[in-house]
């Protein structure tokens, strides 16, 4: 028996203004102090950022990700200082992709999901991934999908496929694959597995 993959596209809708609360939205943005790629907060902003899903405790600080800094750096909530000058996204951008190649597209797929009301945390190492929480359950729930991003034209074989949506099944979440186009739109597809017998 051959192991194939059937793919469909996967609706991740965009839900009504209302869901997006406005008390999500911080009365001021919040500051940090950047110290090489490092990016240091006050405690009472980390408190905040955590529960609204952004961040991973290492130990008594909050270590933000590269595409969470673009994205509150993007949304005009964080504001980053370095010896007292303001740093501007384009810098970060710079520095982050000098770092990881896939910072960009990781950016991009992260906004995306975030847009649509989602939290979003960094995946288990399959290149662009991230565990995503159904709506409202962030903080109750383990999350749901694991969504892995792919660019438009970009060369992937079935072997490799195989083997992340087979790894992420076994974790007992679903498997999403984001096409990021080349216009920055991204389109999700579910992927499940299916066994054809020999005629």
């Amino acid at each position: 028996m051959n192991l194939a993959h059937f793919v469909e596209p996967f609706y991740i809708c965009r839900p009504p203004r209302a869901i997006i609360s406005m008390s999500e939205e911080p009365l001021e943005p919040f500051k940090g102090q950047l110290s090489g790629a490092k990016v240091t907060l006050k405690s009472s902003a980390e408190g905040e950022l955590e529960v609204r899903g952004f961040g991973e405790r290492e130990g008594e600080r909050l270590i933000l990700k590269a595409h969470e800094v673009l994205f509150l750096m993007y949304t005009s909530k964080l504001e980053l200082y370095a010896r007292k000058k303001k740093v501007p996204l384009e810098n970060m951008v710079e520095v982050y992709t000098r770092e990881d190649p896939q910072a960009w597209t990781k950016f991009l797929i992260y906004r995306d999901l975030r847009s649509r009301g989602y939290v979003a945390k960094e995946g288990f190492g399959f290149g662009a991934d991230f565990r995503v929480y159904e709506r409202g359950s962030f903080g109750s729930k383990p999350a749901k999908y694991v969504v892995f991003g792919v660019n438009e034209g970009t060369e992937i074989t079935t072997e490799e496929l195989a083997d992340a949506v087979r790894k992420i099944t076994r974790m007992g979440k679903e498997p999403i694959i984001a096409v990021l186009e080349r216009r920055g739109e991204v389109i999700y597809y579910r992927v499940s597995r299916m066994r054809f017998q020999k005629a």
